[in-house]
């Protein structure tokens, strides 16, 4: 336990910083298409509903269908024009499909040429996080440091906390690698 509020305060910031750049990879992975049907990739698709943005997985239910096949069905059928207008304008890259009930959204296999480049794309926002999670550690240790200058923690204590710092930072960069590979297995599996 931590005894110092000053240094507490910096861990929590610390360890909320690092959770929250590792969740916000797997949400931008999440609508990255992979081959296969996945409701996630409409998670950031929103449409007009009675002058409001709404996102279209809280107007409708979102099923996958046969693996490769996304069928979108509204809950209010007259908005089903206004959802397959926002899928076309989006950047999913998909065209959907209305048969006056529902909307199919159909994922064409990636071709090999496109599932490499899928994969770079990944490694980058990987690297991208782990450069965000050093810049956090930075910032930890900058707060260190000005504590040790002011003399509100000793030299022995400083080097307890940094390790606790350089901990945490491993453990997340390492929750980080894991994420990518796993990403890289899914696109790669055909």
């Amino acid at each position: 336990m931590i005894d110092n509020e000053q240094v507490e305060e910096i861990m929590l910031v610390l360890d909320d910083k690092l959770s929250k750049t590792v969740s916000v990879l797997e949400g931008d992975y999440s609508v990255i298409r992979a081959g296969r049907a996945n409701p996630h990739i409409l998670d950031r698709v929103t449409f007009d509903y009675y002058g409001a943005a709404t996102p279209i997985y809280q107007a409708a239910s979102i099923s996958v269908q046969e693996g490769r096949c996304l069928v979108v069905a509204p809950y209010d059928i007259s908005v089903l024009k206004a959802m397959e207008k926002a899928i076309l304008v989006s950047d999913i890259g998909l065209t959907p499909t209305n048969d006056g009930k529902v909307i199919r959204l159909v994922f064409p296999e990636l071709t090999e040429e496109r599932r490499k480049e899928l994969v770079k794309k990944i490694r980058k926002m990987g690297e991208d996080a782990k450069v965000a999670e050093r810049n956090v550690r930075r910032e930890a240790m900058d707060a260190l440091k000005k504590l040790k200058n002011d003399k509100s923690i000793s030299e022995d204590e400083f080097s307890a906390y940094e390790k606790d710092v350089e901990k945490q930072v491993s453990e997340a960069v390492a929750k980080t690698d894991a994420v990518v590979s796993e990403k890289e297995k899914e696109i790669m599996t055909v």
